[in-house]
């Protein structure tokens, strides 16, 4: 039987969800079914003076229209409200709470039928009157109230005397606009009424045992008392980590009525749940002649809500990637009257190392330097915030492979220079950054006699593959085709694990595979040890594995039992064991995943039309666990990427406070046709200290660099440098 772990396994789900069999959280169907349709604030900030529900509860097939007036009771403290990613400080949006309007786009009522479209009909039927106050949206109008946030990251030298010294300089804002996540699945949630008074929640999320906690929290239940499951998540990627209001709606309206409801939110709706802050990254370098830097400073400007502090790490990826003697970090908040922003695909990372990035293309511009050569120059070996050493580096391979796939040594690095017909061509390249990051994860493992395992975690599958990680870690440990591994998640009944984000999961719940099936091993080794003339007798428990169904003596196969014997002889029907696998803290290296980003743009000359024509990213992130699933993901973050660079921007009405494009029609997102070819090239990268199996996750590092190796091949095609993305058409013909 060949090995999985490293190989391009398909997905074992994959049949399930082409076929339709797979089921997510608007899906599942309940007796006597309930429909909620959500009633949304009109104006940014102020109270709810009047709320009138008469004319909506007077249509036919209308039960209930719930609103702060007119709820079951909910919980009154801030900390009951604080989910496991929740922000330290600020007070959690509560649904349906009081009379205060936050944001527009808030929930202030949920409109309960017998069908989806008599509650959405119905809603259009609440009469509301405000008193609206004073408010603010604008992050640029309202940036001199920044207020600075805590960071781990202390100052290193004199910064700005480095820079006032410095024999070349250059110093820029780069803006990031505001991105709303769009993931193909709408966020619902299906509540169903046991009869007594327990319920059972389908919910879309990150994090089933989150979600499970939360609710218990605000609604005063027992943790028996709700079930929470999200079998498949039709993407995610940092927008299910919290739980959403459609969730809290769903419950509520459930245990007022005593029946089961479903809430599906609309795309517009969505746009009043998390997105990834506005930005405006302020980055300032300053170098000597050669090219190595004297300083570096990067401030980073960002929204929150008034009612929250969301911030992330924009700031400090330079500590880790570029060695300087001075710098100099901070990031500052704006408090507006918006929802709190959320995370988004490497959320810091993805904004700050956009600007990073684009800042050193234009340093290496103003040296004469290939931007290569300017990176390779300022390398450092060390995360200098804490004077660490790596696990593992293999960012200088990256840099190589990838401009050796792309053909980099080919650039004429004179802007416009290159061209083709009509086009200009434009060569740019990145690097990006990404922690490796680790989580504690239980899982349980249940062998049958039959040479059948089942596997349970109460860990997410978003998308990313988790179904296909754990069957094939399983049954590589376990010694079993994959077929003979069957794996449950996302349920809160099973053992523990954290929300699925920041690219730990595959790390995380692979190696509480491999404590369950040592233990596993260890049971099988000792009964099969015990069988009369055993082939095993006298082979020390540790010489002992499990392959290929069998009991076998290491380096010797002959020396075998098979497991089904094992447990009949030994009157065994089941071994069952649950392994929590947490890792030890480790202070004395730093653990991130690199990657090196080369983009080739061509721009139409008259129209400034922007196609990402070839895109070659070359990642170092540890043992790959499958190469296919792998490789997808960081496909999929490219392309993401492309969006950032090209497309994605939600755009306010600051005279209303209001998105004007909160549908997919107008808030764009790269299709089919703007995407061409992209190479992905994995790096190989030994890391025997980071953990056993020396995986370091994909979820994020795909992103991170690609918006910036467009940035920079379209200055290197046109001659024009865009600091403020997305780079739009009229940007560049202005």
């Amino acid at each position: 039987m060949n090995a999985y772990v490293g190989t391009p396994t398909s997905r074992v789900d994959g049949r399930a969800k082409v076929t339709g069999a797979a089921k997510y959280a608007g899906e599942f169907a309940a007796d006597h079914l309930l429909h909620g349709f959500v009633v949304e604030a009109t104006i940014p900030r102020g109270r709810i003076a009047r709320l009138d529900p008469s004319e909506a509860l007077k249509v036919k097939g209308v039960v209930d229209v719930l609103a702060h007036a007119h709820r079951p009771a909910l919980a009154d403290k801030d900390e009951a409200w604080k989910d496991e990613v929740a922000p330290e400080k600020g007070s959690p949006f509560r649904p349906l709470y009081d009379d205060r309007i936050k944001f527009n786009g808030q929930p202030i009522a949920l409109v309960v039928a017998e069908d989806w479209g008599t509650a959405k009909f119905a809603a259009t039927r609440v009469r509301v009157e405000y008193e609206q106050e004073a408010f603010a949206t604008d992050l640029e109008s309202e940036r001199g109230k920044a207020a600075k946030v805590d960071q781990p990251h202390k100052p290193r030298g004199n910064a700005a005397a480095a820079l006032t010294r410095a024999a070349v300089r250059h110093d820029a804002d780069y803006v990031i606009p505001s991105e709303h996540h769009n993931p193909m699945e709408l966020y619902a949630t299906t509540a169903v009424w046991d009869g007594n008074g327990r319920l059972t929640v389908y919910d879309k999320t990150q994090g089933v045992q989150n979600v499970q906690k939360f609710l218990c929290s605000v609604f005063g239940k027992k943790p028996d008392d709700i079930r929470v499951l999200s079998p498949y998540v039709g993407g995610a990627f940092g927008s299910g980590l919290r739980p959403q209001y459609q969730v809290v709606l769903a419950t509520l309206a459930a245990l007022a009525l005593k029946r089961s409801v479903r809430v599906v939110l609309t795309r517009q709706q969505m746009y009043g749940l998390g997105y990834r802050p506005m930005t405006i990254e302020h980055v300032a370098l300053g170098a000597k002649p050669d090219g190595t830097l004297d300083a570096v400073t990067h401030e980073a400007i960002a929204v929150t809500s008034r009612f929250e502090d969301f911030s992330r790490n924009d700031t400090g990826w330079g500590e880790q990637l570029y060695k300087s003697p001075n710098s100099r970090l901070s990031h500052k908040l704006v408090h507006l009257d918006v929802a709190t922003p959320c995370d988004m695909r490497a959320p810091g990372a993805a904004s700050g190392v956009c600007a990073l990035e684009c800042a050193m293309d234009e340093l290496a511009v103003a040296l004469k330097l290939d931007p290569i050569e300017l990176r390779l120059k300022c390398y450092s070996d060390r995360d200098q915030s804490g004077d660490l050493p790596y696990t593992s580096k293999q960012l200088r391979a990256c840099y190589a492979r990838g401009a050796e796939a792309f053909g980099w040594a080919r650039r004429n690095p004179a802007p416009r220079s290159m061209r083709d017909g009509n086009d200009l061509v434009g060569w740019g390249m990145a690097t990006g950054v990404w922690e490796a990051l680790q989580m504690p994860v239980a899982v349980r493992i249940v062998l049958t006699s039959n040479g059948h395992a089942e596997v349970s975690c109460a860990a997410s599958d978003i998308g990313t593959g988790t179904y296909t990680i754990v069957s094939q870690v399983a049954a590589d440990a376990l010694g079993l085709p994959i077929e003979n591994i069957s794996v449950r998640l996302a349920d809160s009944t099973l053992p523990l694990a954290p929300v699925e984000g920041g690219s730990w999961m595959a790390a995380s719940s692979a190696h509480a595979v491999l404590g369950a099936a040592e233990e596993i091993r260890r049971e099988l080794a000792r009964h099969a040890k015990a069988m009369p003339a055993s082939p095993l007798g006298g082979v020390d428990a540790s010489d002992i594995i499990l392959v290929d169904g069998t009991v076998a003596k290491a380096g010797d196969r002959s020396r075998a039992v098979s497991i089904a014997d094992v447990m009949r002889h030994s009157k065994l029907e089941r071994i069952e064991r649950e392994k929590l696998n947490e890792f030890a803290e480790d202070k004395s290296h730093a653990r991130n995943t690199h990657s090196a980003v080369f983009a080739e743009v061509k721009v139409d000359e008259q129209l400034g039309v922007i196609r990402v024509t070839r895109v070659v990213s070359a990642v170092a992130a540890g043992r790959i666990l499958n190469t296919k699933t792998g490789r997808s993901q960081i496909m999929g973050g490219v392309v993401w990427g492309i969006g950032m660079a090209l497309h994605e921007e939600t755009v306010m009405d600051h005279r209303f406070g209001r998105i004007m494009n909160a549908n997919i029609a107008e808030y764009h997102i790269p299709v089919n046709a703007d995407i061409h070819d992209i190479n992905v090239i994995f790096v190989d990268e030994p890391d025997e200290r980071i953990n056993r199996l020396g995986v370091k996750g994909l979820g994020e590092i795909g992103i991170v660099g690609v918006p910036a190796a467009i940035a920079n091949a379209v200055y290197h095609a046109t001659g024009k440098r865009i600091r403020r993305f997305p780079i739009t058409l009229d940007k560049l013909i202005d």
